[in-house]
This record gives structure tokens, C-alpha cells and sequence, in this order.
């Protein structure tokens, strides 16, 4: 399976944050914003990984992530002209997709909790169809909902940012698809906005009769960090967890070392890079403790 991070658009509920540059470089407490959603990809057990941005923006992300080889992964990057929806990820990355698996995060969504790297490991495993997710929110009308049969535990209803929602459930940023899933996105009719919509898309699998949902439950924290408000609360929420802890969330590094992807030597070298900042300490304390 394949990666894709959509981390375009203009940012403008940040602004004037993001006047100047684009958003899912700006820190979430301590790392780049983009790091998160990154983070899971790898968790997935992801390696080859495409940044989709604005042209003027994949400068930023090619001098931030480089190659991957540091990762022992591989990045491309791919512009996106204009914001066209979050479908449009899958037309844009038509080639590097190239009848894969794949799945398509969004650059400001953040998870955490105990359980995520199994739920991930199971999701990026699907055979056929699309895997989507429930997280249970006070407002769901601010979001893509999903609504669940009590019974069977099936998506039966998908809606987008509906005034009065049919259920509780909000839809995060993180997606799941067979290779159906560019054929199914050209086949998309764009809404009132122009844009060709990815809850239209997963009405397509839903249709079919190939939409899964998994529900993250209480002991899994969700941010989409796409207001003010929001960027504030996930960076206290990140600097709690790793202060009480004193173990880093969303370190690339770490995630590439416990899975293999590096090894010691390759982990010393990209510590000293970070030039002696708490970040390098953390990297280096991984290698005393082996």
C-alpha cells in the first residue's frame, strides 16, 4: 500500500499564520505540523509516500523531508494548481499510485492513543473496498458524518457538513482505498464548489457495498488543526503527553528505528543534524537505552 498527504489549500481560517506560508509547516508544539499525519502513514506500515501541495509550497516540504532515504522511506512530491477537492489527490496522484492500494490523510489531522497502530496495521491490510473511521464529536455538523446501523455496525448513510446530522459521528481525515479508487474518483461530478468531493467517493464504495467503518473509541484523541482554536489545544495536548512520559509523539525517527526502516548508525546521523536541540537529545537518548 501507498501513501498520499494532502497538505495543500490556503490555510485561511489561520490566517494571517498562514499569509505566507503553508499550514501544515507550522508547529504543532514541538515538530512541523505535517510530521502527524506522517506518523501515521508509518504507523500504517507505509513507505512510499506522496506530498500533494500548492506549487509555491513544495519547496518547504522538499527542504523539511527530502527524499526519505534518512527514513529509510521514499517521498515524492506533486502539485496541486488549485484547491479541486480532497478526491482529486487520487487523479493528481494517478502515477504514483499505479494500480495500488492507498491511503490519503490529510496534512492536519493529528491521532494518538494506545490501540492507533493496531487499527492501522488492520486498515492498510483491506483486500478490496475502502476503509473509513467514526470518532463520536459533541457537533458533527462542522464535519463529513457517517451514519451506523445499531445492528450490523454498517455505514448505511454518508453526509457532508449536514446542519443536522444524522448521527454523532464525525468522519477524520484518513482514508483507506482498493485500486478502484482512481476510477472511481474521474467518475466524480464536481458539487456546487467546483470541487469533487470525498464523501461523494465513498458513497461510491457505499453503494457498492464495499464501505467499511472502524469507530476509534474513548481512548483515542482526534484534532483536525485547522483553526486557531484547534492548533492551540493539540499542541497542549502533545506537550502534556510527552512531559508526563518523557516519550515523544509523531518522532520520525523513533517510528523508523523501531520498525527497521534504520538502523543505529542512521539514527545517530540524523540526531546530530538536529544541531543539539531537545529533539536531537531525545533521538540520541534512544541509543543509550539499547
Amino acid at each position: 500500500m501507498k501513501g498520499i498527504i494532502l497538505a495543500g489549500g490556503a490555510g485561511t481560517r489561520l490566517y494571517p499564520m498562514t499569509r505566507a506560508i503553508s499550514k501544515q509547516v507550522i508547529p504543532v508544539y514541538d515538530k512541523p505540523m505535517i510530521y502527524y499525519p506522517l506518523s501515521v502513514l508509518m504507523l500504517s506500515g507505509i513507505r512510499e509516500i506522496l506530498i500533494i501541495s500548492n506549487p509555491e509550497h513544495l519547496p518547504l516540504y522538499r527542504n523539511l523531508l527530502g527524499t526519505g532515504k534518512e527514513l529509510g522511506l521514499s517521498f515524492k512530491y506533486l502539485p496541486q494548481d488549485k484547491p479541486r477537492g480532497l478526491a482529486d489527490a487520487f487523479i493528481v496522484g494517478e502515477e504514483f499510485i499505479a494500480n495500488n492500494k492507498v491511503s490519503l490523510i490529510l496534512g492536519d489531522n493529528i491521532l494518538y492513543g494506545q490501540s492507533l497502530t493496531a487499527i492501522l496495521q488492520r486498515a492498510s491490510k483491506l483486500t478490496s473496498g475502502a476503509t473509513i473511521f467514526g470518532y463520536y464529536v459533541q457537533d458533527p455538523s462542522s464535519y463529513g458524518v457517517v451514519e451506523i446501523d445499531s445492528q450490523t455496525k454498517k455505514p448505511i448513510s454518508l453526509e457532508e457538513k449536514p446542519p443536522f446530522p444524522k448521527s454523532n459521528y464525525a468522519i477524520p481525515g484518513l482514508y483507506y482505498y482498493d485500486e478502484k479508487v482512481v476510477e472511481l474518483a474521474k467518475e466524480l461530478t464536481p458539487s456546487k464548489s467546483g470541487e469533487i468531493e470525498i464523501t461523494d467517493l465513498n458513497r461510491k464504495y457505499l453503494e457498492l457495498g464495499e464501505l467499511n467503518v472502524e469507530i476509534f473509541g474513548r481512548g483515542l484523541a482526534w484534532f483536525d488543526t485547522g483553526t486557531p482554536d484547534r492548533l492551540l489545544e493539540s499542541s497542549s495536548f502533545i506537550a502534556a503527553i510527552q512531559k508526563r512520559q518523557g516519550l515523544y509523539i509523531a518522532c520520525l525517527e523513533e517510528i523508523a528505528y523501531n520498525l527497521g526502516y534504520i538502523d543505529d548508525t542512521q539514527l545517530e546521523a540524523n540526531a546530530v543534524k538536529q544541531n543539539n536541540s531537545d529533539y536531537g537529545k531525545y533521538l540520541m537518548s534512544l541509543l543509550e537505552k539499547i
